[in-house]
């Protein structure tokens, strides 16, 4: 799934160790699509426009921590069509090629999506990307030419740019899984889980909790790249300051922590917080040099992203205490033990998105006719209100999401800062 285009792309599977849409308006615009109690209960699911604060998520049990992940079971309808309705939504996925194991979950997700919706009036074209641009692209003019009116993935991010020009050609949008921020373009929105939102969340609470100046480690990666930059942004936006930053190579963070030391360790530490973006396989090196250079995290509260949600982590010392923004773990896990009780395995985490992508899709064709997949439809401020909490599609093709703050603690994290129900207006 790596290649130098879309590196930033393994963070979607990294971020797997993260945090799934019901079907209800935020605001005037729908959200909330399936947390799965109406299928449970044989009842419609609701479809009406009403407040976020009436659709409670349901919590069912996460998967144990270590259980092994299950290769996903062929998706339960065979063939390349989901339905039969008068609207036609293309699904663009890796069903062969690199990436094959998440793009068959990601169809079964929508088959799952599907069915809880109750058999919304979609036909949905599962296309095979064959894991490469070139194959998105004829596999999107497919699906456009048997008449699909969006297109939802695929999931690399060289993949979404070589969809998106036929879509562009005939007017209809794509809503790709991808997390690098830089396909995004007007008409080209990204439902997955960029790591920007996570990074001005923490800062957020940081300020919002007393801290007023920032010291930062970052690895030599494309995603430590994509958060140094939202980091200095979100730390000025905030009226804080950047006391230091080191950048390390990958594996190698003890000269950098040895040169940071000066403002994150001892009495004459001028920094009160430490942000470190780093992956759940590299912390436990970086934990390490912290505790070398006598780190006190009690003293330099370590911040992080939705990276860190990974219980190997929870038992490091120089993480004790430390906070990061997540999305709310209870949507995924309702999500996951629907999905295992239908197809036998545990799900990777991208395959929510597939799953949100044609609950949206059902909701939005439900309620708005046709005008369901316009602009101003899927651009709406307020939002929708998913199972992963709520979140919006910006102009210009990026996502906003309400996210979740957890401190790490006696080998647990628990909420200290819930996520909020509402999104903040754009800009602030």
């Amino acid at each position: 799934m790596a290649r130098p285009k879309c590196r930033r792309d393994r963070f979607m599977r990294v971020a797997a160790l993260t945090a799934a849409l019901s079907a209800v308006a935020l605001g005037g615009c729908v959200g909330g699509f399936g947390d799965g109690r109406a299928a449970r209960r044989g009842s419609p699911p609701r479809a009406e426009l009403s407040p976020p604060a009436d659709v409670p998520l349901a919590v069912d049990p996460a998967p144990a921590a270590g259980a092994p992940t299950a290769s996903p079971t062929p998706a339960a309808s065979a063939g390349n069509r989901i339905g039969s309705g008068a609207v036609k939504v293309a699904l663009i996925l890796p069903l062969s090629g690199t990436g094959v194991a998440v793009g068959n979950a990601m169809r079964n997700a929508a088959q799952l999506a599907y069915d809880e919706a109750q058999q919304p009036d979609l036909t949905i074209l599962v296309e095979d990307d064959r894991g490469s641009p070139d194959g998105a692209r004829d596999a999107t003019q497919d699906a456009l030419k048997q008449g699909a009116d969006i297109v939802l993935g695929p999931v690399f991010a060289a993949n979404v740019q070589a969809a998106a020009v036929p879509a562009r050609a005939a007017g209809k949008p794509v809503i790709g899984f991808s997390t690098d921020a830089s396909v995004a373009a007007r008409g080209v929105y990204l439902l997955s889980f960029l790591p920007q939102p996570e990074v001005d969340r923490i800062i957020d609470e940081s300020v919002a909790d007393g801290r007023r100046s920032f010291a930062a480690l970052i690895p030599e990666t494309a995603y430590g790249n994509a958060v140094e930059a939202e980091f200095r942004e979100a730390v000025a936006r905030k009226g804080a300051r950047v006391a230091a930053v080191e950048r390390y190579p990958s594996g190698a963070p003890a000269p950098a922590v040895e040169r940071l030391a000066r403002v994150i360790t001892g009495s004459g530490a001028t920094a009160d917080a430490l942000f470190i973006p780093e992956t759940a396989d590299a912390m436990p090196a970086v934990a390490a040099a912290l505790i070398t250079a006598r780190y006190n995290p009690a003293r330099v509260r370590p911040i992080g992203t939705a990276l860190w949600n990974e219980p190997a982590l929870f038992a490091l010392p120089a993480l004790q205490g430390g906070r990061f923004a997540s999305p709310d773990r209870n949507g995924f896990s309702n999500f996951s033990g629907r999905y295992q009780a239908r197809f036998g395995a545990v799900p990777p985490r991208v395959a929510s998105l597939a799953y949100d992508g044609v609950m949206l899709s059902a909701a939005l064709t439900r309620q708005y006719g046709s005008q369901r997949f316009a602009e101003t439809t899927l651009t709406n401020p307020s939002g929708f209100a998913g199972t992963d909490g709520t979140f919006r599609f910006r102009p210009e093709g990026l996502s906003d999401r309400s996210l979740a703050v957890y401190e790490i603690r006696n080998n647990a994290a628990t909420v200290v800062s819930p996520a909020p129900r509402v999104l903040a207006k754009p800009g602030t």
